[in-house]
């Protein structure tokens, strides 16, 4: 939502504009010069410019909020960053479990993860630095929660941190610049070295939301490291301390089910294929959790280093989709090609790992004819690239 300010937002989120809004997203088209030319009949350029946006970002948050979007208020960039509905209520109440009754959001954003504390019956209070995105996060939140704005690093106190262990914290560092978004920690807000220095000081519990490829080298130490996957999408990593949760440990969370497994044994060496191929939630393979998953399957890797569990037991397992191998083929075009043709396969999903393969331009050279569907798996092994003609089971 570019070209608002404090002004506008809060015009944007009183009782006044509630039926342009309404009346913008009954339009076929809010994004058309003729939805814009019949706003202004009764509004400003500008307000038409705001409430038109506004809806096409309710609609676009669907995706991550479901229906509550209707009656939130977002920024591009604000929704980009902002937590899925179903992680921010199982990080409220496994928060609410750890016996944690106040919520302080540092760099709260939208207030979306603060939202889901107030339903999990915390007492809450958001910090944001940009005065726009705090009005709408005020708005989001309701007269039941206090935004402050101003720098985290200045309203955060750390003797109230030190004062009762029933106090969280909970922080998603900004991760945009003035380049785009960025995924190092040198340009996170607040900085890297201020979250160490919660973490230090907190008696309560505290949890970062940190980008799911957070490399292992930079976890803290005296920390339980989550990476959490929704719908099969690893979408963060969570850093958490608290006193229900065990330090130095890795997990791998998958939403919205809840399954959680820890990271232990090691991966096994590579082994035969078997009558089963397994696709590990990457969770699983981001915590370092696969070695515990393949010995849940009594399976191994198909190739050292490559993250395709194979066996011959009949296992199944939240963590993993299974697939059954029903004939196993050299990667190579012309041996796949003859294949899918006198199978009469026209529609192929290739899923590829560890080999120098697009599945998208393999698919073209393939020359795919006929009304049957299959799943092809490909991948290294001891005899070469293999092609696994497979059924998602």
């Amino acid at each position: 939502m570019y070209g608002v300010d404090v002004a506008l937002a809060r015009w944007l989120v009183s009782e006044a504009a509630r039926p342009h809004l309404e009346r913008a997203a009954q339009e076929a088209d809010p994004s058309s010069l003729a939805a814009a030319t019949r706003l202004r009949r009764d509004l400003s350029g500008d307000q038409a410019a705001a409430v038109l946006d506004q809806v096409a970002l309710r609609s676009r948050a669907h995706a991550k909020l479901g229906e509550s979007a209707e009656r939130l208020f977002f920024t591009r960039d604000g929704l980009e960053q902002a937590t899925r509905w179903a992680v921010a209520r199982w990080r409220a109440d496994r928060l609410r479990r750890a016996g944690a009754v106040e919520l302080t959001e540092a760099a709260a954003g939208l207030g979306i993860d603060a939202l889901a504390g107030l339903e999990a019956g915390l007492t809450v209070r958001a910090i944001e630095r940009d005065p726009v995105t705090a009005v709408l996060a005020q708005a989001n939140l309701g007269p039941g929660a206090t935004v402050l704005t101003g720098s985290a690093e200045t309203l955060v106190d750390p003797a109230e941190l030190c004062a009762r262990p029933d106090q969280a914290l909970f922080c998603d560092p900004s991760r945009r610049t003035a380049r785009g978004r960025s995924w190092e920690v040198a340009d996170l807000s607040p900085s890297w070295a201020q979250l160490a220095a919660w973490l230090d000081q907190a008696t309560g519990p505290v949890v970062y939301k940190l980008a799911p490829g957070l490399p292992h080298r930079l976890l803290p130490a005296g920390v339980q490291a989550v990476w959490v996957s929704h719908d099969g999408d690893l979408v963060e990593t969570g850093l958490w301390r608290g006193p229900d949760w065990p330090v130095d440990r890795r997990l791998a969370v998958r939403l919205p089910q809840g399954e959680t497994v820890a990271a232990g044994p090691p991966t096994p060496p590579a082994g035969p294929l078997g009558r089963w191929l397994w696709e590990p939630d990457p969770a699983v393979i981001r915590s370092g959790a696969l070695g515990a998953v393949a010995e849940s399957l009594e399976a191994h890797p198909v190739a050292d280093q490559i993250a395709y569990l194979t066996g011959s037991a009949d296992r199944r397992s939240p963590f993993a989709t299974r697939f059954e191998i029903l004939e196993v083929l050299p990667a190579r075009t012309k041996q796949v090609r003859a294949w899918a043709a006198a199978a009469g396969v026209g529609a192929l999903e290739i899923k590829q790992r560890g080999l120098d393969l697009d599945p998208a331009q393999w698919r073209k050279q393939l020359k795919l004819k006929g009304s049957a569907q299959a799943s092809l798996i490909c991948a290294p092994s001891p005899s070469g690239p293999l092609a696994l003609v497979t059924r998602r089971d």
